[in-house]
């Protein structure tokens, strides 16, 4: 094979790269900066992340992603580009062939977007993957066989559970609920119960260092600092974790009831493969603390965190590209 071949996880909130005998190579938030008066990207990834909320007026600091679909095509092009420019180098010899994620169910014309995104960013083949194949591929999970696995992603815009077995998907839910409402929610409470505001950024770190699904022994506690409401002047809290489980309960129920339903329409024989081997769960959101306990509880069916869960879905891409001749015939393909 001439060029490299290579997987991208494109999520609402982060970026992953896989290269065929590298593993993961980068991984960087989906953030762009952009020159308000040429339109120029200025920064993408971690040092565009680090503007957030610090920009001036001829600055924008956004996320091209929303919700696991382009929401702004020529900006994701260009992120695009920079990140397989930064894998591949600037100049190379043969582009190479590239397997990018997308969510299960995903319309026609969203399909199209990211794959000519994906060839105008400089792909020799660009070739499409759904998330939660992708993700149980990374996790290892044997579906080319004729049993039932059953995986839930939680990324940053959407959550996706399926069945999957011999290679292909049998059925498949997604909601447009995951980390970044996980990320309001916290910011919304905080807002109401505090007259508080915090950044996006902020209400991320709280939900990474004290959220949790199910109560704690003991229970976490942070200082969180923002603008009071009232009087426009800086001032810091102390929020406990049984506050933020209460902020996010509405959401994580929204997780629960996709997982739910993806098991209420198994054909039985999956679902008995599904009770034998459990539930695995990938993607970043499944790393909030006993997540897979309250799905647990909620379908009666075991659930695990799949071994580093933020890749899953990155790797999975990647080997796909390797088994290319195996999974072409049922891979989600648009009209040229």
């Amino acid at each position: 094979m001439f060029g490299r071949q290579i997987g991208i996880d494109l999520g609402t909130a982060n970026v992953l790269v896989y290269v065929r005998g590298k593993g993961i190579v980068l991984n960087e938030p989906s953030v762009v900066a952009l020159d308000l008066t040429d339109q120029r990207l200025v920064a993408v990834g971690n040092e565009a992340r680090a503007m957030l909320g610090r920009t001036p007026n001829n600055m924008l600091v956004m996320r091209p992603m929303r919700d696991g679909v382009i929401a702004d095509y020529f900006v994701t092009e260009a992120m695009l580009r920079h990140f397989i420019a930064k894998v591949c180098g600037r100049v190379r010899l043969f582009a190479p062939d590239v397997m990018v994620c997308i969510p299960a169910g995903v319309t026609s014309v969203e399909l199209r977007a990211v794959r000519d995104a994906t060839k105008q960013a400089g792909a020799r083949h660009a070739y499409l993957i759904e998330e939660p194949r992708a993700a149980a591929i990374g996790a290892k999970i044997p579906i080319h066989q004729p049993i039932g696995h059953m995986v839930v992603d939680i990324g940053g815009g959407t959550t996706e559970a399926a069945v999957l077995a011999l290679n292909g998907i049998v059925v498949a839910q997604s909601v447009r609920v995951a980390g970044n409402k996980l990320d309001d929610a916290i910011a919304t409470y905080v807002r109401r119960k505090y007259n508080l505001l915090i950044g996006d950024r902020t209400a991320e770190e709280i939900k990474i260092q004290i959220g949790s699904a199910l109560s704690l022994d003991p229970e976490l506690a942070m200082e969180v600092r923002g603008r009071d409401q009232v009087s426009g002047m800086p001032r810091t809290i102390t929020i406990g974790s049984g506050e933020i489980r209460e902020a996010i309960g509405e959401p994580l129920q929204a997780i629960v009831g996709v997982a739910r339903q993806v098991l209420e329409q198994t054909p039985p024989e999956l679902a008995a493969d599904v009770m034998d081997k459990g539930i695995v769960l990938t993607g970043g959101g499944a790393l909030l603390r006993n997540l897979d306990r309250l799905i647990a509880e909620a379908t009666g069916v075991a659930c695990y965190v799949a071994e580093n869960p933020m890749a899953c879905v990155a790797i999975g891409a990647g080997l796909a590209l390797e088994r290319l001749e195996l999974l072409r015939r049922t891979l989600p393909s648009v009209d040229s």
